[in-house]
């Protein structure tokens, strides 16, 4: 018979169908066995009548152990209380590959987390693990979907780049034939300004690398990033499509993904109210709303987790913090006129989420740019192709960075970015 997936099961009630899968968990009452099958579309309960299938049949489904694979052939029917609102009558069970002595048993306590991840390649077969990947899955969807169909090309970044975009002392370097050092990617921004200046509205989507000595709950050293860069978009218009691109995010997240919220036992009431406008306020603003929460806080430094936290608190949807100081800012981030803030944003999500989005209109006078590389002591010699992008058809534009796993810790209500991508790169951890 062909196989069937289980997110299906609804298009084949009275039928007799094959399942291949794993066994999730098993248990025994008299006469029955009931057992869970996962094959990565959902679960479904498999019941084995004794009588009702061959005597072998009936002593296999007793011994299976978890997470063996099998073929499952039984007939469908609808049953509101069974997981996925259906149960198959097990006809016959085929045993491909027993999991002897499998490592993570869900009937006893878990282990630490720090063992999880060590198993990190059998633990995303859990519920909760797997439902974060749909998620994750989802939100990479909607991401493409969101700037496919407004008319933005996707044009990918170089991850082995000649020098730093956002600072010189995160970087991952490695000696690149006889060129000298070439260095993994911090972000895929400047190449990005190029091609908007091609392409008018262009993204990036693509993996990045921080070599920042970090052991927070919100860091990774390997973390993906989308990028949108827009041609004659100032700060104002920046701001409008960032709110637009994270409601539209988490509206289908919503529309597409409840099975697994509830798995996750997010509380998607705290996510429905998220949608455009966004509230705004200024970097003196948010400097004034730490002092009156009693935060040590001097204006001209940047915000950490607990800044961002404290500010973020007061709202039921994210929150754009504006016109930071540029001192704490990138060098290539637009200043106002009186030289004091830059033409930028961070969008700080609520329930102590942070930063999910840091953007800003970018300078495109040659003369400012070079002037903010040497406040910054950058070399104009590997930038000099970035420097040409103002010598040649300067326009001003703008772009933002949004990262993936930081959106999908929040919108999966999960405590640890670690468990926001399948297999984690932190500071002391590169197994598995």
């Amino acid at each position: 018979m062909p196989q069937t997936y289980i997110q299906d099961l609804s298009k084949h009630v009275g039928e007799t169908v094959t399942i291949k899968g794993w066994l999730y968990n098993a248990r025994s009452k008299g006469k029955l066995h009931f057992l869970l099958l996962r094959d990565g579309t959902g679960i479904v309960q498999a019941v084995a009548f004794k009588g009702e299938v061959p005597d072998d049949v009936f002593e296999r489904c007793g011994k299976v152990p978890n997470e063996s694979s099998v073929i499952v052939e039984g007939a469908v029917r609808a049953d509101e209380r069974a997981p996925g609102g259906h149960e198959l009558s097990l006809k016959n069970l085929t045993l491909v590959c027993e999991a002897k002595d499998y490592p993570i048993q869900i009937q006893k306590d878990q282990p630490d987390v720090g063992w999880l991840m060590e198993k990190r390649h059998l633990w995303l077969r859990s519920k909760k693990q797997a439902s974060v990947l749909r998620v994750r899955a989802t939100i990479i969807k909607a991401i493409r979907d969101f700037f496919d169909d407004r008319g933005f090309t996707c044009t990918d970044s170089p991850i082995l780049t000649p020098a730093a975009c956002e600072g010189t002392s995160t970087l991952f370097g490695m000696q690149y034939f006889d060129e000298g050092m070439a260095y993994l990617t911090q972000s895929g921004q400047l190449y990005a300004e190029a091609c908007a200046m091609a392409l008018g509205k262009v993204y990036c989507f693509g993996p990045t690398f921080r070599a920042e000595k970090s052991k927070t709950r919100k860091h990774l050293t390997e973390f993906w990033m989308v990028e949108p860069e827009v041609a004659f978009m100032e700060l104002e218009g920046l701001m409008e499509l960032a709110e637009q691109f994270v409601s539209f995010i988490v509206q289908r997240c919503l529309e597409t993904r409840q099975e697994d919220l509830k798995v996750l036992e997010r509380n998607v009431k705290k996510l429905e109210t998220v949608k455009a406008p966004f509230p705004r306020i200024s970097y003196d603003e948010a400097v004034g709303v730490l002092s009156k929460k009693g935060h040590a806080f001097e204006w001209g430094n940047d915000f950490g987790a607990p800044e961002e936290q404290a500010v973020g608190e007061d709202y039921d949807r994210p929150v754009m913090v504006h016109h930071y100081p540029v001192e704490v800012k990138a060098f290539y981030m637009q200043p106002e006129a009186d030289g004091r803030t830059a033409r930028c944003v961070d969008v700080i999500a609520p329930e102590g989420y942070g930063e999910i989005i840091g953007g800003s209109q970018r300078i495109h006078d040659l003369a400012l740019l070079e002037k903010r590389m040497e406040e910054h002591n950058l070399p104009k010699g590997p930038y000099e192709w970035y420097l040409d992008l103002r010598r040649y058809g300067s326009v001003p534009h703008s772009g933002f960075g949004l990262g993936v796993e930081r959106t999908v810790s929040w919108i999966a209500g999960i405590e640890h970015i670690r468990e926001a991508i399948p297999f984690p790169r932190m500071l002391y951890k590169i197994y598995p």
